[in-house]
């Protein structure tokens, strides 16, 4: 599978921002920031020039494509993924970096064109939630896997069962791989939607999406939740909170915890 690369030159604040919001509900799943520039990606059986076109217009920013074949696509991650350290919390690493890790818990990566690389805000967010409620001997969600990193975050944080799902077959197999190489056993790793499994109600979902797919399955979410869990979403920008709080009002869970960094926002609910 070639993906598009799509180069968008951004000069102002935030800008990047709202654009990875916009393309991540157009398809989007790979995305690398520098100082004045943003990468996006996306396979080419799902790229629309007209969709850049009209964002380019309405926002006068310019931007350049090309195709990246499928099997360089690992160099060019290779080639700018650099090591995440969160704190004294979680260093987020490929397999190639050769760094001391002085964190209290080492996750190794391998992207493979899967989302959760560690860099964006949303994933840094939604470890900072799980750094702060007991995971110990629970039952654990994470819908829209990816990597799989919150998942193996999960169980090096003493998880008991963990349910990975997402819709794209590549990102299963990347963090099925993932998990193998971070020595983990009690992951569950299947390409589905959180309305096609079944499972009993757990303790914590993660979910890592996006605004649109967090509200069009907020009620599936909140009915799969356990009387005292917890549920962490993220994906989401600072103006997209009194919407998504108007969801989480409507399936009558609440909002216990909220953090926020570069204009993202991450929140806890629970009942």
């Amino acid at each position: 599978m070639d993906f598009n690369k799509v180069s968008f030159v951004v000069s102002v604040e935030g800008l990047s921002d709202m654009l990875i919001a916009i393309l991540s509900d157009a398809g989007y799943d790979g995305f690398e920031e520098t100082e004045n520039e943003l990468l996006a990606y996306i396979p080419v059986s799902q790229f629309d020039e007209s969709f850049l076109e009209s964002i380019s217009e309405e926002y006068n920013i310019k931007y350049q494509t090309s195709i990246i074949p499928k099997q360089n696509w690992n160099q060019v991650w290779e080639s700018n993924f650099e090591p995440v350290i969160i704190h004294d919390y979680c260093t987020i690493r490929a397999s190639f970096h050769d760094i001391k890790v002085n964190t209290k818990y080492d996750i190794i990566v391998t992207p493979k064109m899967s989302f959760g690389t560690g860099h964006h805000a949303t994933t840094q967010l939604m470890m900072l939630l799980m750094k702060n409620i007991p995971f110990e001997g629970l039952k654990v969600v994470d819908f829209g896997t990816g990597t799989g990193v919150l998942a193996i975050l999960a169980e090096k944080l003493g998880a008991k069962t963990i349910i990975a799902i997402d819709n794209d077959e590549w990102a299963v197999t990347n963090a099925k791989e993932n998990a193998e190489n971070n020595g983990c056993n009690t992951i569950h790793v299947s390409k589905a939607s959180i309305n096609e499994i079944e499972f009993e109600k757990v303790d914590i979902i993660l979910a890592n999406i996006n605004r649109h797919i967090l509200i069009m399955y907020m009620q599936e979410l909140a009915n799969r939740l356990s009387i005292a869990g917890n549920l962490l979403i993220s994906g989401l920008l600072k103006e997209d909170k009194e919407i998504i709080l108007e969801s989480v009002e409507n399936v009558c869970l609440k909002l216990k915890e909220i953090k926020e960094q570069n204009n993202w926002i991450a929140m806890r609910l629970g009942w």
